[in-house]
């Protein structure tokens, strides 16, 4: 004779186990969160000039840019070239640093006025940006 099972089809439930899914969840959105690259933009599209004595920087907390049609932008958004200056000083923090992403085809007198603003607004740490050459 055969043994049943006593009340194997009455005490089944009918419910779905959702922890295992939730885990993987939750680790897919760590991966994603961990492999995100956070890279900091100028706002406008520059072309840096070249230059073999390049070295990348991991300080800069601002970034201005200068297009070639002589437009001035901070983090992103355009600003008068009259107010740069103070503009940068309420972004940056006593430590950081300014890099200045000048177009090639900018004029240099434009990017010598922004170096010289942001330095009378009391920042130091100042560097212009520039594609390194391959050797």
């Amino acid at each position: 004779m055969r043994r049943r099972r006593l009340g194997a089809s009455n005490e089944e439930s009918g419910e779905v186990n959702l922890t295992p899914m939730l885990d993987v969840v939750f680790i897919m959105l760590i991966f994603f969160i961990v492999t995100t690259s956070f890279i900091k933009e100028s706002g406008v599209e520059i072309e840096r000039p070249q230059s073999s004595a390049a070295t990348p920087r991991a300080d800069a907390q601002v970034l201005v840019a200068i297009t070639p049609e002589g437009a001035v932008w901070v983090d992103g958004d355009p600003v008068d070239i009259h107010r740069v200056g103070g503009e940068v000083a309420n972004l940056i923090s006593d430590d950081g640093g300014v890099v200045i992403q000048a177009d090639k085809a900018s004029r240099t007198g434009l990017l010598i006025e922004v170096m010289d603003r942001i330095r009378q607004a009391g920042v130091v740490n100042i560097a212009v940006a520039a594609n390194r050459e391959a050797s």
